[in-house]
């Protein structure tokens, strides 16, 4: 039986609809995504939303830092409108979700992680969920803190299986990982990389990491790492996947995930249908 190559949605199909709204990653799961990718950051009344960058500034109608204000805060924001409309193809029946202007406001606010994890225990297939945790931050080890405690909530902080990474946590940083090894020891971690530490070159990753997770530059640089890495029994979810060519490199290379922006035309060029199946969006 060949392997398949995971398409996890980057921010959601986030090519297509604003990055990290409820509309991005209903898109994601519309388009066969296998499985989806955030950011978690903390808010100042201790809840973790998805928004990749320190302040609102590029991806709201505000401004401000994510650690100094309130959900409530963030809340005030629109998260989808700063997309200009109509550059993106609209999803098969139903709204356009490319644009922001139909887009409902539940699915253009700040989302939460709880909320996030509600579409994906939710959904009628079964999802994945890659979560990066963003360092460094003012409120260090409560973000691992905050995000096992909910894992815990909705029953996903334990896999099914040894080789089971459904539910991942994705950090550059080495100690967000040891604490999410103590939290919960059988969460898989992926250790991001925008460059290979000299010490990792083998292919051997730091302590409780089972998959390395490096750029799309060090794989098209570098296409032996990947051979190093799977010598040492480790597995690689690589991003950020978007140009065909980049794509046809990973799965040459085996690598087991790819991350990317557009989800749909990735599935498309590995031979894979949209399995997209319905979904309760909204409770």
């Amino acid at each position: 039986m060949s392997r398949v190559t995971e398409v996890v949605a980057h921010r959601g199909s986030s090519a297509d609809v604003p990055e990290h709204t409820l509309a991005a990653y209903l898109r994601a799961i519309d388009d066969g995504a296998d499985a989806l990718e955030c950011d978690v950051r903390l808010t100042a009344d201790g809840h973790l939303v998805c928004v990749h960058d320190r302040r609102i500034d590029r991806t709201s109608d505000g401004s401000g830092v994510v650690s100094v204000m309130t959900l409530e805060d963030l809340h005030r924001h629109d998260f989808g409108r700063w997309r200009d409309a109509g550059t993106s193809r609209p999803t098969s029946g139903g709204p356009d979700l490319s644009d922001p202007v139909v887009i409902d406001e539940d699915l253009r606010r700040v989302l939460t992680l709880e909320r996030l994890l509600e579409l994906v225990v939710d959904s009628e297939r079964e999802i994945g969920l890659a979560i990066e945790t963003k360092h460094p931050t003012r409120y260090g080890a409560l973000v691992e803190e905050r995000t096992v405690e909910l894992l815990r909530r909705f029953g996903l902080a334990r896999p099914r299986s040894e080789r089971d990474s459904r539910i991942r946590i994705m950090s550059f940083s080495q100690l967000s990982m040891r604490r999410v090894r103590q939290l919960a020891p059988g969460l898989p971690t992926v250790f991001l990389m925008d460059r290979v530490p000299l010490r990792f070159r083998d292919g051997s990753l730091p302590f409780g990491s089972a998959i390395a997770g490096p750029s799309i530059d060090i794989v098209r640089e570098h296409p032996r790492y990947v051979q190093r890495v799977h010598e040492a029994g480790g597995r690689l979810h690589v991003w950020t996947v978007d140009n065909p060519s980049d794509v046809a490199l990973c799965e040459r290379l085996g690598v087991e995930a790819i991350i990317t922006n557009r989800p749909g035309p990735v599935l498309a060029q590995l031979g894979r249908t949209g399995s997209g199946g319905p979904v309760r969006a909204h409770r």
